[in-house]
């Protein structure tokens, strides 16, 4: 069942990653949020190793969703930091939900393999990020060593998955787990409770802000030529994925060429983490016009690289971004009308709050992980 977490003791242990999402060599960008999780551990002390397993398809149908890029022809195994390799165990999952039970099958049938490829080395807590189906893989692993495993909500499983056809076993899953971890409060209020708990036990826990020393800048005021000058925006996503609204985003910046900007706009599209750093180096300001998101963890990332941002009200951004960057609706014109109030005033006020510093995510998971080891 899940607990609460009370105060850790800093211990360095052996963790074990499970992760729907993790980078492959066709697609450096997927899941670099859960690398960047992994790296801090192990610059905690902790011993990591990774597990992230694959659904088999056929290349056509990468294009299904941008996170699928890769995928088909993703090798076994890849380079890791220092750890040897990241395991990819290939999984069976229909589309639309279909057969739940065989991607149920498919994922627990994994823990032999993942034995095998651990040889002696075993963990002694279980870190999952994605319940499902993941998570699946997680709980037969932790119940087959005996060991404490957390299951940690970085959008989809509440955002959609409770009302999808794979609820149930999200819920499952959520109660089999230690302890149940959410990015931010907002998701934390969407756990489901279990026959012992409540969602209060739903621990939030952010993503860090994972910017190096050579890309951080001070912000960057706009200096050009009001409503006359070019306007450098970055959409900071895959303009592919359909929950980015990309075509928001262009229909606000058409707004602001009405108005006499010179508007260029460009997206990224599956790019590796350096490049995205050199985009938000040189643009003049980020939009953001998702209709879900958890933090997004790319607001952070651009400020920290000295650009402004603008945005609608989504994920936790109204909770620390300044009230005149957020859209007031999600319309062409609010927009439009958030990205000149950035650029107008004083960026002084655009700063993330420090639980988003590596210091204190740090030691949210050192207190976690002792608790649910002590625990497990």
């Amino acid at each position: 069942m899940r607990s609460r977490l009370k105060a850790g003791r800093g211990e360095k242990m052996r963790i074990l990653v499970v992760s729907l999402l993790y980078p492959i060599p066709d697609n450096p960008a997927r899941g670099i949020f859960i690398a960047d999780r992994v790296s801090l551990l192990r610059k905690m002390g902790h011993e990591v190793r990774v597990v992230n397993p694959l659904p088999r398809m056929l290349r056509i149908n990468e294009a299904r969703r941008s996170t699928l890029r890769g995928v088909a022809r993703s090798p076994k195994y890849t380079p890791d930091e220092d750890e040897g390799a990241v395991f990819h165990p290939k999984f069976t999952q229909l589309p639309d939900h279909n057969m739940l039970w065989w991607t149920i099958s498919s994922l627990r049938g994994l823990a032999k393999k993942v034995e095998k490829w651990l040889g002696d080395w075993r963990p002694e807590v279980i870190s999952c990020h994605t319940i499902w189906p993941v998570a699946e893989l997680a709980d037969a692993l932790a119940k087959r060593w005996n060991v404490a495993w957390s299951a940690t909500v970085h959008g989809w499983d509440f955002d959609i998955g409770l009302a999808s056809p794979a609820g149930k076993h999200i819920r499952r899953l959520a109660g089999s787990a230690t302890t149940l971890v959410a990015v931010t409060p907002r998701l934390a209020k969407l756990a489901p409770a279990t026959d012992t708990d409540t969602a209060d036990d739903c621990t939030v826990i952010s993503c860090h802000t994972s910017v190096g020393v050579d890309w951080r800048q001070p912000l960057r005021q706009y200096r050009g030529h009001w409503r006359r000058g070019k306007l450098e925006v970055l959409f900071p996503a895959n303009p592919r994925r359909p929950e980015k609204r990309h075509m928001l985003a262009l229909k606000a910046c058409a707004k602001l060429e009405t108005r006499g900007w010179n508007v260029h706009m460009g997206g990224l599209a599956n790019v590796p983490r350096e490049m995205v750093f050199d985009r938000m180096a040189t643009c003049d300001i980020a939009l953001i016009t998702s209709s879900r998101e958890a933090g997004p963890l790319v607001a952070r990332e651009a400020i920290a690289c000295g650009l402004p941002v603008a945005a609608v009200d989504v994920g936790d951004l109204a909770t620390w971004l300044p009230e005149r960057c957020i859209a007031n609706t999600a319309t062409p014109s609010e927009i439009a009308d958030a990205i000149e109030a950035t650029l107008a005033d004083p960026l002084d006020d655009l700063i993330p709050p420090t639980r988003f510093s590596e210091e204190d995510v740090g030691r949210a998971l050192d207190e976690m992980f002792t608790q649910i080891q002590n625990r497990g």
